[in-house]
């Protein structure tokens, strides 16, 4: 075993409800802009209309630029994405886990929320980065909401380690898992996206060396093996009835797509249910001639989140 605990920390969450109830029963509360929360809601906290707004299969979102503190990693996913789902699959002092948890996204999100969470980082450099942003937004909060406030004490816990070893690290069963694996090897392609641009500032271009790091695997198949053990010891941490997500997009390399959205979809399928995707588009990005005058290569600006649920 080659795991240890960075951050184990707990911290108290309290936020007052901005929307003003005009009617509650023992069944439901009606709020003022006419929506509902049903009491017998098992899933979440939302009202009929935040729950519809989610329902929609496809949502258009612009991350908001990357804070210092977060450009060093190369393949960030934004907190604003997380916590929609977050608030759809879990209630407050649900438990939250991300196995591949970068920079902190999925934990600042989560803490955000009022959701335990737990996270599991491989490098060093990126699990450092994650505790001193959850760190940084434990104290804020203590300082902005606590105050005069009745709270819940939730925890949150960051392990650097390998994902593949999470069965050995005594985790409790969890909630909700949300996650982002390695786009396979893509990050090592020659000329992939804005490397260049990255280098010229002393970024990273790709996540690693590391041998036990995802990215690092150039056969496919093998890839898809090593991300299946992961996600299948998830899926014994998860609680029966409850769900996973996972946001991914298919690949381009060397004239063919690798359908890796799909392919996860299939092979996880063997022991969740997978039950919905939604589509994450980006219309912000700036288009490429890919092929132009010889072949057609599209830009690829949607990721799948694909959903999947443990019975």
């Amino acid at each position: 075993m080659s795991f240890r605990i960075i951050l184990d920390k707990e911290f108290h969450y309290a936020k007052k409800d901005p929307r003003k109830k005009i009617h509650e029963d023992e069944n439901e509360i009606i709020y003022d802009d006419g929506s509902r929360y049903h009491k017998s809601n098992r899933l979440n906290e939302l009202t009929n209309k935040e729950w519809l707004r989610f329902q929609k299969s496809w949502f258009i979102l612009n991350p908001s630029p990357r804070e210092d503190d977060v450009l060093l990693h190369p393949a960030k996913f934004p907190e604003e994405l997380v916590a929609d789902f977050i608030k759809f699959f879990t209630k407050k002092e649900d438990i939250v886990l991300d196995p591949m948890v970068g920079t902190g996204s999925t934990l600042i999100a989560a803490i955000q929320e009022g959701r335990s969470c737990i996270g599991i980082e491989l490098l060093e450099k990126y699990a450092s980065i994650a505790k001193q942003r959850v760190e940084k937004i434990i104290y804020q909060k203590t300082l902005s909401e606590i105050v005069g406030i009745e709270s819940k004490k939730l925890f949150v816990k960051i392990i650097q380690g390998d994902a593949l070893e999470i069965d050995k690290m005594n985790l409790p069963q969890i909630d909700y898992c949300i996650t982002s694996p390695p786009y396979w090897d893509m990050l090592t392609e020659k000329g992939f996206e804005t490397q260049q641009e990255r280098k010229k500032l002393g970024l990273d271009v790709y996540y690693s060396e590391d041998p036990r790091d995802l990215g690092n695997i150039h056969d496919y198949e093998k890839f898809l093996d090593e991300l299946v053990k992961i996600y299948r010891k998830v899926y014994d941490l998860l609680k029966k009835g409850k769900y996973m997500t996972i946001i991914v997009k298919n690949v381009k390399k060397k004239d063919r797509m690798y359908p890796l959205a799909w392919d996860i979809g299939k092979k996880l399928s063997e022991f969740f249910i997978l039950k919905d995707e939604k589509i994450w588009c980006q219309n912000d990005i700036k288009l490429s001639p890919f092929g132009y005058r010889y072949s057609w290569v599209s830009n690829t600006v949607h990721h799948y989140c694909l959903n999947f649920q443990k019975v």
